[in-house]
């Protein structure tokens, strides 16, 4: 719609500089005859007013003008809190009747942006609402002189909201719409404190603290509390104070504590019930006892790499001298320490997380007794490396003793020694100890490629009786063999050539990183599970994994915070592991399970402020109300009509909320006329002369 506009436009003939003397000079004059009381003054007065307004050039300028709609933004709140009880219906109805009574008025336009969720909507934050973030997005394009102003339709959790209003004044009014019901309550529990990482083993606090909003419910409640998905255990907790509890960590890396409070009798949503707390496990030190039967080029090459890593405290002892050695040499001259059997191998062989044993061989060292308890040790949970050399195949075999019952591979008695390359078996290249080990063949790779490492050039040939063989050696015989035995694990390694890697031979091999990978495997840690199912977060999302020996095509079930559960379809990469990335909608522990193993994955921070408190409230909104003159109202007390206000009248009321009209224009055209044609300037300067000269004759 074209609107116009007239004005009347000066455009002086002579500059400002010379017309005020001029203007000066001719009001002195006047004065002057005005004092003397001359005759024809006011004629004079009316030929010089005549002659300064015609200096000046007055113009009427009529402008053609085209209004500039002014802009409405309608912000829809998508947090996780706005699904509680009627708040997600009653926002989109109040959005419908919105858009329906905007749209009568021709000169706003409404932008609608939607913010709180993480897979639409400008917003992606699940742990907070940040409502003004998405406002800023949405005005980026305009002109402050063209916002008619902002609607919030939320529950009024915003936490993105300036300090006192401050930088709200020229957006015109902003106005919020809360769609929770009045006098709400709510019970929720917080982690006042926890840990980021524990001593494995060791006792860890964690402090909680159950809150009933606005006030106490009832005197206790009843915290139930799983680690790592066990079975829950109950705590009766005073309401409103501080409570210390304590937890073992278990095992290294992950350790996830979930904890849920039981509802109150008055309750707005269960999701911030419950809490989880994620823990890293470290290990003190990792104990390790290494056993080398002789000395030879490889045992430097283990103790270097053993003593190499600040978090291992190693005891070894090379057998030297065995009992059966008898040369005449006296005590006295003898330098040996003697080998303290009994206190190793009884008193505190459990003390041990990882037991070596090195090109040992029955000498008479070891009465069987102890062997025995080693092998007890290992059904008992503990950890066994068995790196043979070619005494292994003989009668002196470590499997011709009570330690042969956990022993994966039997000795044929034949020892290979011609070269060969240790290759991953197709099993190996599924399990974490070998999957993807530097300098191996990469999948994909064309047949008969071998791997980047060095040869080895002995081998001890064995039958694989029970275990995964996940490294060959010559002529594909089984060079590495991993078992569970009970509940602890052994490894054994059918050669005794792997420092060779470590001395450069031929390039060399990764026996650092083998030998890290084989002995976190031993210690069970997390990470080198060969049939696990695991979930990493990162930010909102959510990344499973699950790694098999065995191809696995099911799907897993994803259950999130709210117990709303979907299927994902995981991608196999070929190398036993499978993955899949989904987005976290909401904050607080997501629970992965392919019917046989769980895992579990918490988003957002230990005590997200979307979840501190659900309570419909305004007080957030306030100053930003306050200070662009906008108003606050409940949709639960009935519709709110919205009117077009002039930039200096109120803007809202009880029951209803304005948008400014700012009449802004762009010009689209100008016409100008002189309002002092020449002629009549003339004719009036002129008569005016001529009746003040006939008025001084008289």
């Amino acid at each position: 719609m074209m609107g116009g506009g007239t004005a009347v436009d000066f455009s002086p003939l002579l500059p400002w500089a010379a017309l005020i003397p001029l203007f000066a000079l001719a009001a002195a004059g006047i004065l002057v005859a005005l004092v003397r009381r001359a005759r024809g003054t006011a004629w004079r007065a009316l030929g010089l007013a005549a002659l300064a307004l015609a200096l000046l050039n007055p113009a009427l300028v009529q402008e053609d003008r085209e209004p500039i709609r002014d802009v409405a933004v309608l912000v829809v709140d998508e947090s996780p809190s706005q699904n509680i009880g009627e708040r997600r219906a009653r926002t989109e109805r109040a959005l419908a009747d919105l858009q329906e009574r905007l749209s009568r008025f021709p000169d706003l336009e409404v932008r609608i942006v939607r913010t709180g969720g993480a897979e639409g909507g400008v917003g992606g934050a699940i742990e907070e609402t940040r409502l003004f973030e998405v406002l800023d997005n949405a005005m980026a394009d305009l002109p402050r002189r063209r916002m008619a102003g902002a609607v919030f339709i939320t529950d009024g959790q915003v936490h993105d909201v300036p300090g006192g209003g401050k930088g709200l004044e020229d957006l015109g009014p902003i106005h919020t719409l809360l769609t929770g019901e009045h006098d709400e309550a709510d019970r929720r529990l917080a982690v006042v404190r926890a840990p980021s990482f524990g001593l494995v083993g060791r006792p860890v606090t964690v402090t909680v603290r159950v809150e009933d909003m606005p006030g106490s419910q009832s005197p206790d409640a009843v915290v139930n509390i799983r680690q790592d998905g066990g079975a829950p255990r109950p705590f009766r907790v005073p309401v409103g104070r501080d409570v210390p509890l304590e937890f073992n960590l278990e095992h290294g890396g992950q350790n996830v504590l979930e904890m849920e409070v039981a509802a109150a009798p008055q309750e707005l949503t269960l999701a911030n019930n419950r809490a989880a707390v994620v823990i890293s496990g470290v290990r003190d030190r990792l104990r390790v006892l290494l056993v080398s039967g002789e000395p030879h080029a490889g045992e430097r090459t283990w103790r270097n790499l053993l003593k190499a890593d600040p978090g291992v405290d190693l005891v070894h002892f090379t057998i030297l001298r065995p009992p059966e050695k008898q040369d005449g040499t006296p005590i006295r001259e003898l330098s040996l320490i003697a080998f303290p059997i009994r206190e190793l191998f009884e008193i505190k062989l459990d003390e041990f997380d990882l037991i070596i044993f090195d090109r040992y061989r029955r000498r008479g060292v070891l009465p069987q007794l102890y062997l025995s308890n080693i092998a007890s040790y290992v059904e008992n949970g503990g950890a066994l490396l068995e790196a043979g050399g070619p005494t292994f195949s003989t009668a002196m075999s470590l499997f011709r003793t009570p330690l042969g019952a956990v022993l994966p591979g039997e000795p044929t008695g034949e020892v290979i020694e011609r070269p060969f390359k240790p290759s991953v078996t197709e099993l190996g290249r599924r399990h974490p100890v070998t999957a993807g080990l530097p300098g191996d063949v990469p999948a994909g790779a064309p047949q008969g490629q071998e791997p980047s490492w060095g040869r080895w050039f002995r081998q001890t040939d064995v039958t694989p009786l029970q275990g995964s063989v996940v490294m060959e050696g010559a002529d594909q015989r089984p060079l590495m063999i991993l078992n569970r035995v009970g509940e602890g694990r052994v490894a054994q390694i059918a050669s005794d050539q792997i420092w060779l890697w470590s001395r450069g031979y031929e390039g060399g091999g990764p026996q650092a990183e083998l030998l890290r990978r084989l002995a976190h495997w031993l210690m069970k840690e997390p990470e080198l599970e060969e049939n696990d199912l695991r979930a990493k977060v990162e930010g909102n999302r959510i990344t499973i994994e699950r790694r098999s020996l065995e191809p696995d095509p099911r799907s897993v079930e994803l259950t999130s915070p709210s117990d709303e559960v979907r299927g994902v379809d995981l991608v196999e990469d070929g190398n036993g592991l499978a993955t899949a990335a989904v987005l976290a909608t909401e904050p607080g522990i997501y629970r992965v399970s392919d019917g046989e193993r769980t895992a579990l994955a918490v988003v957002g921070a230990v005590n997200p402020p979307e979840l501190a408190d659900v309570r419909t409230t305004g007080e957030p909104m306030a100053p930003a109300a306050r200070a662009s003159g906008g108003g606050v109202h409940w949709l639960a007390d009935g519709d709110v009509d919205v009117r077009r206000t002039r930039p200096d009248r109120d803007q809202t009321g009880s029951n209803w909320i304005g948008l400014r009209a700012n009449g802004d224009y762009v010009v689209t055209g100008v016409s100008e006329a002189s309002l002092l044609p020449a002629g009549l300037v003339v004719l009036l300067v002129v008569g005016a002369l001529l009746a003040a000269w006939r008025r001084e004759g008289r």
